[in-house]
């Protein structure tokens, strides 16, 4: 009998076992030098080719729990926008960020 899959548990923690053969085609896969591997089936990828990309929607960072000292007027401000004031935080200094790390990498 079939357990419901919310019955059932997975784990990302846990390796699924090889087999033999998986094991020796890895290994094979392994000492294999780069300059053997035949690439004639994947198409180049191009500036357009990112231009299109977009970040994958189940993408989620991890968090850190910190302590920050802020300004009691930028607190008082972020809170005053309602719930969520360490989401817009984290989004400010994100924004920030990727402004810093876009001038340094162009």
């Amino acid at each position: 009998m079939n357990k419901p899959l919310d019955d059932q548990y997975f784990s990302l923690n846990v390796a699924a076992t090889l087999t033999v053969q998986q094991q020796a085609e890895i290994a094979a896969l392994k000492a294999m030098p780069d300059e053997a591997i035949d690439y004639s089936d994947i198409p180049p990828l191009t500036e357009e080719f990112w231009q299109n990309a977009v970040r994958n929607p189940f993408y989620k960072p991890s968090k850190t729990t910190t302590t920050v000292r802020v300004d009691t007027d930028v607190l008082l401000w972020l809170k005053s926008k309602g719930k969520g004031y360490q989401n817009q935080m984290n989004a400010i200094l994100r924004a920030e960020m990727l402004k810093e790390f876009e001038q340094l990498h162009h």
